[in-house]
């Protein structure tokens, strides 16, 4: 790979295509970035751009999401364990040894379950709202927690999380009033476009009647990070109310030598805080 812009490319993982972007010398430090709901590998386009000169980075859509394969639920599996198949796939394929993950929303079961299983290749772990731990969970989850456990009854109040208002919502909510004019409105908008293909709404609703699941891998997490004490990094949105700031503080209990950074931003602190959270990343991998 020549230069550090970043290349858009397809791999087939499982008869799927998978979409992914890749940026840097694969020959430097991998760090990989793990999207969360409702977004893509998209929300990790200026992160990777920041980084490239001295990092390799690999930030892949999850099935169901962004460019890559959108199969209908009755020819795909839609769950977190699937999800996380999907993408040890994917990183053997690009010869991923050893690389540093960063999770982020959904990200954060996908990526854990790969830590936790492969202790041995894990550099690192960047958490943002990256949650591990119940005292994460805001009173956002509520209609979610109620939705597994009767869908039917449930399913209408869950799917006010597919609208327009709420998906903006979770870009700006949280933001100092300064930093509004710092989100793209592309960004939601294209997170939206996503929600509203066909059949979409089926797949992003078994996913968070199959998020319940994630839970019961929690203790596992956690005996890893007492275990293997992963060096961590949290850049954490402190005012996002989707995974709240005490998730953020749970990881001191298992990883008491991480670094904290609670940041005046919401769920996508990225978008807001990019070049704080570039920052950290630089001074925190090159400590490793």
């Amino acid at each position: 790979m020549t230069g550090f812009g970043t290349r858009h490319r397809t791999a087939t993982i499982d008869g799927l295509e998978v979409f992914y972007r890749e940026a840097g010398d694969p020959s430097k430090p991998t760090l990989l970035l793990l999207h969360g709901f409702p977004s893509s590998s998209h929300m990790f386009r200026n992160l990777m751009s920041a980084l490239a000169d001295d990092y390799h980075l690999v930030a892949p859509d999850h099935i169901g999401f962004g460019r890559s394969a959108m199969p209908s639920v009755n020819q795909f599996s839609y769950g977190f364990d699937r999800l996380t198949e999907i993408t040890e796939q994917l990183i053997d394929h690009l010869g991923l040894e050893r690389f540093a993950i960063y999770i982020h929303d959904y990200g954060a079961p996908i990526g854990l379950r790969i830590a936790s299983r492969r202790p041995e290749r894990i550099t690192a772990i960047i958490s943002q709202s990256g949650n591990a731990y119940t005292e994460g969970f805001t009173p956002f989850w509520d209609r979610l927690f109620a939705h597994a456990a009767d869908r039917a009854a449930n399913e209408d109040s869950v799917r006010e999380y597919f609208t327009p208002e709420t998906t903006k919502w979770q870009y700006t909510h949280g933001v100092p009033a300064d930093r509004l004019d710092l989100i793209a409105p592309e960004t939601w908008l294209l997170d939206q476009a996503g929600l509203d293909r066909k059949g979409n709404d089926a797949i992003q609703l078994q996913l968070f009647w199959d998020y319940q699941f994630n839970l019961d891998g929690y203790p596992a997490f956690q005996e890893y990070f007492r275990t293997h004490q992963p060096p961590l990094l949290v850049t954490w949105g402190k005012n996002d109310e989707i995974f709240g700031a005490a998730g953020a503080e749970a990881f001191r209990r298992d990883l008491p030598n991480g670094e904290f950074h609670l940041l005046d931003a919401g769920h996508f602190a990225l978008e807001t805080h990019g070049a704080e959270i570039s920052g950290y990343i630089r001074d925190f991998l090159g400590r490793l």
